[in-house]
């Protein structure tokens, strides 16, 4: 029995999940109204529905995200919605709140929200044991973590393959709440992380000066599928549903590629929905949103994850500037050439002390270009496109087209006709007519013209016509053909958008409110993290600056602590 991989797409609102599932997502997970951990990224219920419709025409599934911590009173508030987004056709439920499990589900999957705080084998069990069918795992997982979880557990697997990597363990950071007020588990994140903060030591000593240093990379797995395969992952999740839809177009479809290799090399795999995109945009990750790259901990610590100053994005590596005249620059691009860039484009610019700035560039004349003021730029600086003015405008135009394979059977007896269809996931649809057209003079060409005409595109389907059992072979008008193809495409899209859902009926779990890792409340240690500030900076097993070391902004003061025997740092509040 093969065993599907899935490519699981972010959705910020219905338009861009129906795009992901255009570029070739197996599954979508999206935010309903509340509670989806994303404040700034809900959708009404009947969105949610549009979406679903047009998923399923394709077996693809959507996930909602049910995966913020619930104040007691909304409790019953999020079942009715978990109740209303499963009659708009919802899939999975993504759950962070294990006091949902202590009500009555939809019978639908549930899936344990990375918030869940999946970072043992004995934590992924536990969960297990409570009725999920999937588990997100944390993102700074090693390799033989995953292992050990897999070995553990019988579920399926889902490990994040591209995306934000959070500098705290999910679920379990609260530095946005501790100095904002606004929880990352109440889905309203200020991403302090990304902040820029001075060192200091015990003394007072200001180490290093305005940089960010609690901000890592992206991660990206483009590389180690496999490895992720082996270690027991089958469904791969892109992070980003505050992301635009040129970033998910672009990366569901370069991982689309990535996957579809690896299932033709390795026949025991298959998809986990139907259809393939067809046509369309080159994909290249590194021509839209990152913060440079990390496989984080995969293979354990090794080399550095901060992206120093580029919280934000800096975009691919253009070149640097030579000189600098009025509102123009000229740019000496990678490796000696002339830069690419465009008018419209989108530029950083990084300093000796690695400060970035942004501009747009106005007018470009080769290595020339104009902006609207050179104000703060200097000979030597760093020059990024963090906006491909060429590449959004192609992915706005040139999108793929998503077709399922449908095999065609033609036999004729008798005076009568059946053509069956059948999709590449089994999906059935028949014809039959009282055949009293002549008897073809060429039978050959006939038999070459059914073929033709009937071996196209209508609607989603991509038609192949493998079988033609004819006695004898009649000739039919072209017009005849076209529409019988189109009555079954007709009755195949009804019946593929009709896909049963699969049903899980859910135990009620008295008592599952108590194993939340995660709280309301602000302890005293506000995140505990693989990424290690003494690491990046060079200062690991090396006589260090006096200790505790604390990180400062805007007044706010954090004591750093370094459980060097598990190799974690953790943020705390100051005594």
């Amino acid at each position: 029995m093969q065993i599907g991989l899935g490519l699981l797409a972010p959705a910020r609102n219905a338009d861009i999940g129906i795009a992901a599932i255009d570029c070739g997502a197996d599954a979508v997970y999206i935010a309903g109204p509340a509670f989806g951990a994303r404040a700034a990224a809900g959708n009404p219920v009947e969105e949610i529905a549009r979406l679903c419709r047009y998923a399923h025409l394709y077996g693809v599934k959507i996930h909602a995200t049910v995966n913020t911590l619930l104040l007691g009173g909304e409790l019953r508030e999020a079942e009715e919605l978990m109740w209303a987004l499963y009659r708009a056709g919802v899939d999975v439920f993504i759950v962070q709140d294990l006091n949902l499990l202590e009500l009555s589900l939809p019978p639908v999957e549930l899936h344990a929200s990375t918030q869940t705080a999946i970072r043992t084998p004995e934590r992924a069990a536990a969960l297990e044991a409570l009725g999920f069918s999937r588990l997100v795992l944390e993102r700074q997982l090693t390799l033989e973590q995953i292992r050990a979880i897999r070995k553990a557990t019988t579920c399926g697997l889902e490990f994040f393959i591209h995306g934000a990597l959070c500098v705290g363990y999910s679920g379990e950071c609260y530095l946005s709440q501790a100095i904002t007020g606004r929880s990352a588990n109440r889905g309203a994140c200020a991403q302090l992380c990304r902040s820029r903060y001075d060192l200091v030591d015990a003394g007072g000593n200001v180490l290093v000066r305005d940089r960010t240093l609690l901000s890592p990379k992206d991660i990206r797995f483009d590389s180690r599928l496999a490895d992720l395969v082996g270690a027991g992952i089958t469904s791969f999740k892109i992070e980003g549903r505050l992301k635009n839809a040129s970033y998910v177009k672009n990366v569901v479809r370069h991982y689309r590629n990535v996957i579809d290799r690896f299932i033709a090399e390795n026949p025991e795999y298959c998809h986990a929905s139907a259809g393939r995109p067809e046509g369309g945009f080159v994909p290249d990750p590194d021509r839209t949103f990152s913060r440079g790259w990390t496989t984080a901990f995969l293979d354990g610590r090794k080399g550095s994850l901060s992206s120093v100053d580029a919280a934000k994005a800096l975009g691919e590596p253009v070149g640097e500037i030579v000189s600098i005249k009025g509102r123009d620059i000229v740019v000496k691009g990678v490796s000696g050439s002339v830069p690419a860039l465009a008018n419209g484009d989108g530029l950083s610019f990084v300093g000796r002390r690695d400060e970035v700035s942004g501009k747009r560039a106005e007018v470009v004349q080769g290595n020339r270009v104009t902006l609207r003021d050179t104000d703060g730029l200097v000979p030597g600086m760093r020059v990024y496109r963090n906006f491909d003015i060429s590449f959004e405008r192609e992915l706005e135009r040139n999108m793929p087209v998503r077709l399922i394979d449908v095999t065609l059977g033609w036999s004729s007896r008798g005076g009568e006709t059946v053509v069956t269809a059948v999709t590449e996931d089994g999906i059935r649809a028949e014809k039959r007519f009282q055949d009293d057209a002549p008897a073809a003079e060429k039978p050959q060409a006939a038999q070459e013209s059914l073929q033709r005409q009937m071996g196209k595109r209508s609607g989603p389907f991509a038609f192949t016509l493998k079988t033609i059992d004819a006695d004898p072979v009649r000739f039919f008008p072209v017009s005849f053909l076209n529409q019988l193809r189109r009555d079954l495409a007709a009755e195949l899209q009804d019946k593929c958008a009709d896909r049963p859902r699969c049903e899980v009926p859910h135990q009620v779990r008295p008592g599952a409110g108590a194993l939340n890792r995660s709280t309301l409340e602000v302890p005293q240690e506000l995140l505990r993290s693989r990424y290690c500030i003494k690491w990046e900076l060079g200062l690991c097993k090396k006589s260090s600056p006096k200790e505790p070391l604390y990180l400062v902004n805007q007044g706010n003061r954090l004591r750093l602590r370094f459980d060097c025997a598990n190799c974690e740092m953790v943020v705390e509040r100051p005594n």
